[in-house]
């Protein structure tokens, strides 16, 4: 009890030092009044820990909502800000009570707004960061557009204010070295995250040279929000816009995450703070070993400098609170965070008036320059989404938030009659009419039902249809319609070589297409099937370094970003682990005098052990968040994609990569009958069905 306590006020500490510095960046940059940025924090720790279950999100104010806040503050003032803060709150606890309700009824009647529409908006929000924060760095006063301060850049590099040049250059040294001291250093140095320090050094260097501080006043509860005035549909869109970037910052949050983050934004309105979103300083916190999100994992490890954190440059704090947290930290750390940032904004806040302004302009640049993704750029390009990414970025930045979802919403839309239009006319047109004759049958259409594999004697024995024929005829089909249309990616592959994102383990079943559940093609995946997609832990049989050699290969040499370990339902090896287990022949599975069958399914030992101890004492370590697990055979398979996933973490490559921050580990469940793919959280231990609208969310 005392150590679980230890630890969490330590991760609690090291978790309110990042979030401060930045939380009074966005502050600034918001035209906001400096406490504003830790209510946000202490309100948004606060509601986590009643709300978002017993993770430590770090939630507070919302990086990805500085543009949408500065602009309405300009236009209506703080107090009105507020005011649309506390209906934005109201709006998200409307819409998290209906979902948790009718969660279908909300998948239906919210439009769903793309990827490629996201990505471009954050990292729209990005760039308009940098452009409205570099003046600051260089002494100079911003303009009011993003297009203003990029046409008056040459002018303010030229009359740059030297002593505010060398403070605002002391800390970008500090956020660069501090993640990368040797580990000697790095041992003394983790508990004080690099935003924290990177703020102290420049404070001590401003009390040396004539930089101008920031403005600093006491948090005053006098002034109660107060609605703009301005017509119902402006005030509207104003919600929409906080809503939507928001949700758009903080992706796959459930249900009752989503209303415990309106609960937050209407306590943090009514108190004079910044708009909040869960896991919003995210850009400063370690990766979390277990990898929960991030749909392009893969490639953003290959973005990122070797030393790097996942998205910003506290990379030694943040780990050490991820490790001093445990096993994803607990309600009692998140609490504590946020009560650290209430008694700061209590009690501190006359010490900001100390801090340079150049200080907080630079900490929020770097969050500007992390949220512009390379990797969401290229995925883009891959995914022919490249059109509505860029139309989406250039429009945020040049009209508006709400004006470019709506260009993004647009272009996304003609993209769609383009390709209806080009499908009506490859169905319908003359010039393909002979292709389409001759090749009707789709990827993964089964070769009894392949029209194109068939062989031409209707009459052919049936054994070889389904034998060498029925193979062979599936590859002339493949030459003939399949490999005119990949022959230029692969010979790129050929060239460059392989570079996969993830690893894929999973089950040799033949019902189980992974290129098919995943959407990928050629170079995507690094593919390891066996029977059970067991992973044998290290040392337990020589004859077993087969897996163990396809996970060392990726990891070590490839570098993916992320493993995947893949069940099933109606999963051959774990009924017959269930069976072994049953008969008084099998009770046990001893390894002497059986097959090679039944000497494989020990790896799967474990996983069953694990299954019958959550059975003896009562507990559901394992669930489905959509129904109830359909039988034994079900509840094993989900509880043995948990167990490889430990299995995994005992192999010394696998462990280091995690603890670097540079690889995920994710559980997957595929039903066959349903054709429905679940996802393991791996906090709750609860696999969640993945819906066609939150489809590569990130």
């Amino acid at each position: 009890m005392i150590m679980r306590a230890r630890r969490d006020v330590s991760a609690s500490v090291s978790l309110f030092l990042a979030a401060v510095p930045l939380s009074l960046g966005i502050a600034l940059a918001c035209g906001a009044p400096l406490w504003a940025g830790p209510v946000a924090v202490a309100v948004g720790g606060l509601a986590a820990g009643a709300f978002g279950g017993a993770s430590l999100r770090a939630s507070g104010a919302a990086t990805g909502l500085i543009v949408v806040t500065a602009e309405l503050v300009q236009r209506h003032g703080w107090r009105a800000m507020c005011a649309i803060t506390v209906l934005a709150g109201a709006a998200q606890l409307v819409l998290g009570a209906v979902r948790m309700a009718r969660p279908s009824l909300m998948g239906r009647a919210l439009p769903a707004i793309g990827p490629p529409i996201v990505r471009g908006l954050l990292a729209a929000t990005g760039v308009t960061i940098v452009l409205g924060r570099l003046p600051a760095v260089l002494g100079s006063r911003p303009n009011e557009s993003a297009l203003g301060n990029l046409a008056a850049l040459p002018a303010d590099m030229m009359r740059a204010h030297l002593p505010t040049l060398l403070v605002g250059a002391a800390t970008v040294a500090v956020l660069v070295a501090w993640p990368r001291l040797p580990a000697p250093a790095a041992r003394w140095a983790r508990p004080a995250p690099a935003a924290f320090v990177a703020l102290a050094v420049a404070t001590a260097t401003g009390l040396f040279v004539d930089v101008a501080s920031v403005t600093a006043s006491p948090w005053a509860l006098t002034a109660l929000p107060a609605l703009p005035d301005e017509p119902a549909l402006g005030l509207l869109g104003a919600v929409v816009m906080v809503v939507l970037v928001a949700s758009a910052e903080t992706p796959g949050l459930s249900a009752r995450a989503f209303a415990g983050q309106g609960v937050a934004n209407v306590v943090s309105g009514l108190l004079g703070g910044l708009p909040v979103a869960g896991g919003a300083i995210h850009p400063w916190r370690h990766t979390r070993p277990s990898g929960e999100d991030e749909s392009t994992a893969g490639d953003a490890s290959r973005d990122r400098a070797p030393s790097s954190a996942e998205d910003g440059p506290t990379r030694s704090a943040q780990k050490a609170a991820g490790e001093a947290a445990g096993e994803e930290g607990s309600r009692a750390a998140t609490v504590l965070y946020g009560v650290w940032a209430l008694l700061c904004a209590a009690l501190f806040t006359a010490a900001f008036a100390w801090i340079p302004a150049v200080a907080l302009a630079v900490l929020i640049t770097a969050v500007g320059v992390r949220m512009v993704r390379f990797a969401h750029l290229r995925h883009a390009r891959r995914q022919g989404d490249f059109a509505v990414y860029a139309a989406t970025l250039g429009a945020v930045v040049l009209f508006g938030v709400l004006q470019g979802v709506i260009v993004g919403i647009s272009v996304t839309a003609l993209l769609a009659l383009r390709r209806r239009w080009a499908g009506f006319r490859s169905r319908y047109g003359q010039a393909v009419a002979d292709a389409v004759d001759a090749h009707r049958c789709l990827p993964w259409t089964p070769w009894r039902q392949h029209d194109c594999t068939r062989p031409a004697d209707a009459e052919a024995d049936t054994a070889e249809i389904g034998g060498e024929r029925q193979l062979l005829g599936g590859v002339s089909a493949f030459q003939r319609n399949t490999a005119p249309l990949v022959r230029d990616e692969l010979a790129r592959l050929a060239r460059e070589g392989q570079r996969p994102s993830q690893l894929f383990l999973t089950c040799a079943d033949s019902r189980l297409v992974t290129s098919m559940i995943t959407s990928s093609g050629p170079g995507d995946l690094f593919t390891v099937r066996n029977v059970g997609n067991l992973m044998p832990p290290p040392g337990s049989d020589a004859s077993c370094d087969s897996v163990a050699a396809a996970v060392e290969y990726a990891v070590e040499v490839l570098k993916v970003g992320s493993i995947t370990v893949c069940g099933h339902s109606g999963c051959g090896a774990m009924q017959a682990l269930l069976d072994l287990a049953a008969s008084p022949a099998g009770h046990g599975l001893p390894g002497g005098g059986q097959t090679p069958l039944t000497r494989w399914l020990r790896h799967g030992r474990p996983s069953l052990a694990r299954m019958q101890r959550i059975g003896r004492l009562g507990r559901g370590e394992v669930a489905l968040a959509e129904r109830l697990v359909a039988d034994d055979v079900e509840r094993l398979a989900l509880v043995n994609v948990m167990q490889q996933l430990d299995h995994l973490m005992a192999h010394a490559c696998v462990a280091r990569r995690v603890a670097e921050g540079s690889l995920q580990l994710h559980g997957m469940y595929f039903h066959v009958g349903e054709a429905q793919a679940y996802v393991l959280d791996r906090r709750s231990r609860t696999f969640t069905a993945v819906r066609p609208e939150v489809l590569d969310a990130a």
